[in-house]
């Protein structure tokens, strides 16, 4: 979908004046009554995939934060202080992404790290942020690895865990008991294949035949015979990426009539767009609300932030979950009082609980648990919508 023009390094501030006031406008959320912002802005630093291989991804969800930051602002900020969002491309390599970590680090002005993206970088970028002690605010990851038992972590999605207990959940009800697994081999495909095998288990259900798919799709059409040959009732995709595209397309051709069901990480409207027919009528968990069902309170405040930056097309589930973050964010930062500490910010992100949004709870019961745990199936519609 079209975007704003984004450069590496962007923040908030060089938004249209005309943008900014509509949000102001439009944002009922927002405290009324608070100070124009004078102080100096805190300053949250971000490093995201703007131009790699996930670049639609970490693009929306960027635009999604800057469109709740760029509310806060216009309305006088957090205690009467703006925030600056700075946002580094990472291009989704590991080592760039570790030395815009390192340049955030050694900036004193550096408040608190913001959804930064990927499970191989939060990874690799753990070590450094926590010897810090800088907040580590939403990572874009489901994996069990961000979900540290530090204070200073704070994670909001759900698992990738959690998402794949919810799909056999639903299979189970549903009776059918024949499930195989198609999981990449990586840490996020076993986190995946573990917490189903796990759940099934409770259920009672047999063991399926399950396959791998190496990161570069190699031995997708293999694994789609494999798994085609046992003649499951319903596949269970623990993919993301290329490997998703090789085992669906081959998997299709073999036995087009079984229901595939896939996580929120393989669901972005690059991945469908790149199906085709063959993504229509996969059921997909997600982990924030349809983006355009404007009956939820939260979704339809995004959709008004989102129309008041100017930002073109039909925002994605990735572009609300950015903002539902930058929300969440805002609400630590109002609890952490006037010039707040980030031991008070860290108290702060804790004291969250059971907060309503408006269709979306955040509960922080406590670090290594993430904040929401709100999962739900969605499915590809013929146009290559998602509808519930």
């Amino acid at each position: 979908m079209p975007q704003p023009a984004l450069r590496a390094g962007s923040s908030l501030p060089c938004l249209p004046r005309r943008a900014l006031l509509a949000s102001a406008v439009a944002l009922p959320w927002l405290r009324p009554g608070a100070a124009r912002a004078q102080d100096s802005a805190l300053k949250l630093a971000q490093s995201t995939d703007l131009s790699g291989p996930l670049g639609e991804l970490g693009t929306a969800m960027h635009l999604g934060a800057k469109a709740a930051f760029a509310g806060v602002n216009e309305r006088g900020g957090i205690h009467g202080r703006s925030i600056a969002l700075h946002t580094l491309d990472d291009a989704y390599d590991v080592p760039r992404a570790l030395a815009n970590v390192r340049q955030f680090l050694a900036d004193r002005d550096t408040f608190a790290l913001f959804n930064c993206m990927g499970t191989p970088h939060v990874e690799a970028m753990l070590p450094q942020v926590l010897e810090a002690g800088v907040p580590f605010f939403a990572p874009f990851t489901g994996a069990l690895l961000s979900r540290v038992p530090q204070r200073s972590v704070f994670n909001i999605r759900a698992s990738y865990a959690e998402e794949a207990e919810k799909l056999v959940q639903h299979l189970a009800t549903l009776g059918i008991k024949r499930i195989g697994i198609a999981y990449q081999n990586n840490a996020f495909g076993k986190e995946v294949f573990t917490a189903a095998q796990r759940s099934m288990a409770k259920l009672e259900l047999a063991e399926g035949m399950s396959v791998t798919v190496e990161n570069n799709a190699s031995d997708a059409d293999a694994a789609a015979a494999k798994l085609a040959q046992a003649q499951p009732e319903a596949v269970l995709v623990g993919l993301a990426g290329k490997p998703t595209l090789g085992f669906v397309k081959a998997f299709r051709a073999l036995r087009r009539g079984t229901a595939l069901y896939a996580l929120s990480v393989m669901g972005t409207a690059a991945t469908v767009r790149a199906l085709g027919a063959d993504a229509t009528g996969m059921a997909i968990t997600q982990v924030v609300p349809l983006p355009t069902n404007a009956v939820v309170p939260v979704v339809r405040e995004f959709l008004q932030a989102w129309k008041a930056i100017g930002a073109q097309g039909e925002p994605s589930h990735l572009a609300l979950e950015g903002y539902i973050n930058a929300r969440v964010c805002c609400e630590a930062l109002q609890r952490a009082g006037r010039n707040p500490t980030r031991a008070a910010f860290i108290d702060a992100m804790w004291s969250i609980r059971k907060w309503d949004l408006g269709g979306f709870e955040i509960n922080a019961t406590g670090p290594g648990r993430n904040a929401s745990r709100f999962v739900e199936l969605t499915l590809v519609g013929r146009d290559g919508r998602f509808v519930r």
